[in-house]
């Protein structure tokens, strides 16, 4: 069985484009941290960069709600991909197919603002607390 589950942020915008069948195809690539830290910069994590496509009504999805920063969670088979480079190398790029993508920041979180508060109806029984209240 090949199904990956990555969770990182996109590195770009995503791109979205129409193949001659007329079925859409959206890339974009995401970054995902590693635990260790490297030794030549102090502080910053490592990173896998994660090629990904999704494909018809996913992939427009991903093009309309999905920016440069956002967190995500890409699950789907993964493969890897060579090519020659333009130096005359070859390298290896991992490709996944996306089967199911979750968007886990919200538009605001891309951009650096604060997300909204959400309401609570009046007379709910509901009572807002701010985060920094809670115990957890």
């Amino acid at each position: 069985m090949n199904k990956c589950f990555f969770i990182g942020n996109l590195t770009r915008d995503p791109e979205l484009r129409t193949i001659p069948s007329g079925d859409s195809v959206c890339s974009f690539t995401i970054a995902v941290n590693r635990n260790r830290r490297s030794s030549a910069e102090a502080g910053q994590p490592e990173a896998d960069f994660i090629r990904v496509t999704a494909w018809r009504q996913l992939g427009e999805n991903c093009a309309k709600f999905l920016a440069k920063g956002r967190k995500v969670c890409v699950v789907g088979p993964i493969s890897v991909r060579t090519y020659q480079a333009n130096d005359g190398t070859t390298r290896a790029s991992l490709e996944v197919q996306a089967d199911n993508v979750e968007f886990l920041s919200s538009r605001n979180d891309a951009e650096g603002a604060p997300a909204p508060a959400a309401s609570v109806p009046a007379g709910s029984g509901y009572v807002q607390v701010d985060e920094e209240e809670l115990p957890f």
